[in-house]
């Protein structure tokens, strides 16, 4: 079946060519109304724009698709780093983008990866629904970086979340904290084996687990401690936080201190992560570290062993973090 063009895309909408033209670039001067006929049409039948066309033919291409859920997590960063080196390092390039952690932009933007028609697309953290991953699958190589899958032919490198969320948990248990809440990640990936992590390593330890509903951001930490405060007087509070990231610690802190409480003489705090953020002097964050650089490293790897047809069957890494201590966990107090 040929593949369609931009004129049958005009004809299909009831516009010119070059209105087509102007959609796909996403110009300015179109109005709301025939923009969406045009796109409608787009997807109904299935076209997509040619980018690097020329160049870059499924078999030969040598550009790596690389979307990144929150560009302003430094996690992300950091496995970037790592997964850039990899792929110059075996001849090929990434080229970048991010769904902002909505599922609907990150379709977008998985759409306009794969227009570029790269050898492989990696996922960082992706929200997108399975179906979505499905359908690159079938294109192309797909490995996914902090996200499971059950899918055949997707790839995927993650670290022990329920470990590293235990030894979050023991080490403040051994400063002597028993009241230990969870500011958990909610649907973000990763979070759930966080959060059984932790609620197995409480009940080891014969404590009540208290999870208190969040994001892996540092809003939704600031609004999960205001949550804390004002369902429990003072000497009511936990005596200890294990947030669901870095991100998610820094606003606990921040809102721990706009309250007058002190961290961690009133209230300790433990991150996920160990993004350079945590190790800021003034912060200084106890956190888990999972070892980002190289879990880019390995995706690049899982990918090009598709690519270059040494591999068929899936391959699922799996990471075992470590606790890096900082200033943030003390013994509690009260």
């Amino acid at each position: 079946m040929a593949r369609p063009t931009m004129e049958d895309v005009a004809a299909k909408a009831g516009v010119s060519r070059a209105l087509v033209s102007l959609v796909m670039r996403n110009a300015p001067n179109v109005s709301d109304e025939r923009r969406t006929r045009v796109l409608c049409a787009a997807h109904e039948l299935g076209y997509e724009p040619h980018a690097m066309a020329r160049s870059l033919a499924s078999r030969t291409s040598t550009v790596l698709g690389v979307m990144v859920s929150d560009l302003r997590n430094a996690f992300f960063a950091d496995v970037v780093e790592g997964l850039d080196a990899a792929a110059e390092a075996a001849g090929f390039h990434s080229i970048l983008n991010t769904g902002g952690r909505s599922p609907a932009r990150e379709r977008a933007a998985l759409r306009s990866l794969l227009s570029f028609r790269p050898a492989g697309v990696i996922l960082l953290s992706p929200v997108v629904p399975a179906s979505a991953i499905e359908e690159a699958a079938a294109r192309c190589p797909v490995v996914l970086v902090s996200r499971t899958s059950r899918t055949p032919g997707v790839d995927t490198v993650n670290d022990d979340g329920e470990a590293g969320a235990a030894l979050a948990v023991e080490h403040l248990v051994s400063l002597g904290h028993r009241k230990i809440a969870h500011l958990d990640g909610g649907l973000a990936a990763g979070a759930a084996a966080r959060r059984r992590g932790y609620q197995q390593a409480m009940r080891r330890h014969r404590l009540h687990p208290v999870i208190v509903h969040s994001e892996h951001t540092d809003t939704a930490g600031e609004k999960a401690v205001h949550e804390l405060l004002g369902d429990h007087p003072r000497t009511g509070l936990p005596t200890a936080l294990l947030a669901g990231n870095d991100f998610n610690a820094v606003g606990a802190i921040s809102a721990l201190e706009e309250a007058g409480l002190r961290v961690p003489e009133d209230v300790s705090v433990v991150g996920y992560d160990n993004t350079s953020l945590a190790a800021l002097r003034h912060l200084s964050l106890t956190t888990v570290d999972q070892p980002r650089t190289e879990m880019g490293r390995l995706a690049v790897e899982a990918l090009l062993e598709r690519v270059r047809g040494e591999r068929a069957e899936s391959v699922r890494h799996l990471l075992h973090p470590s606790l890096v201590v900082r200033s943030t966990t003390a013994a509690p107090e009260r």
